[in-house]
């Protein structure tokens, strides 16, 4: 599995994005992007093997007050085959690799759950409940940075 940095202007007609998910991925950053910015390495990312399209991953923007923010997407068909699990350390590796010293955080619903499983997996801790636009009540994990 390899990740691969979603661009601004994707060719939507390129068969890498042939399925209605991927359809619906583009249609998303088409305005994201332009909202919250497009600056490498803090973007979206697809997951991608044997040239098809499993998912998505990325930043929620930019890293703010030595946080950043992390959130991934497994397509349906793929579900259960830790697609997701890899985009978490992925998207950790990136952080870390880009600056050592950041939080990364996530939001999942308040729940256990296959996401709250990840996070936990990748050594995140549970820290409080807030308030998310799309989950409303959000659990916030977050991942403290490496020490070395």
């Amino acid at each position: 599995m390899e990740v691969r940095i979603l661009q601004q202007n994707e060719d939507i007609t390129d068969k890498l994005f042939e399925s209605e998910e991927c359809q619906t991925l583009l249609e998303i950053y088409k305005d994201y992007y332009p909202k919250m910015g497009f600056k490498i390495p803090w973007v979206a990312y697809l997951l991608i093997e044997q040239n098809q399209v499993l998912g998505s991953c990325g930043f929620v923007g930019q890293p703010q007050d030595d946080k950043v923010e992390i959130a991934y997407w497994t397509f349906k068909e793929f579900e259960g085959q830790g697609v997701a699990s890899f985009a978490c350390k992925a998207l950790v590796s990136i952080a870390h690799t880009t600056d050592p010293k950041v939080i990364v955080t996530a939001k999942t619903a308040p729940e256990n759950n296959a996401s709250t499983r990840i996070l936990e997996k990748h050594n995140f801790v549970f820290s409080e409940i807030v308030q998310d636009e799309e989950i409303g009540d959000a659990w916030l994990w977050k991942l403290q940075p490496r020490t070395n």
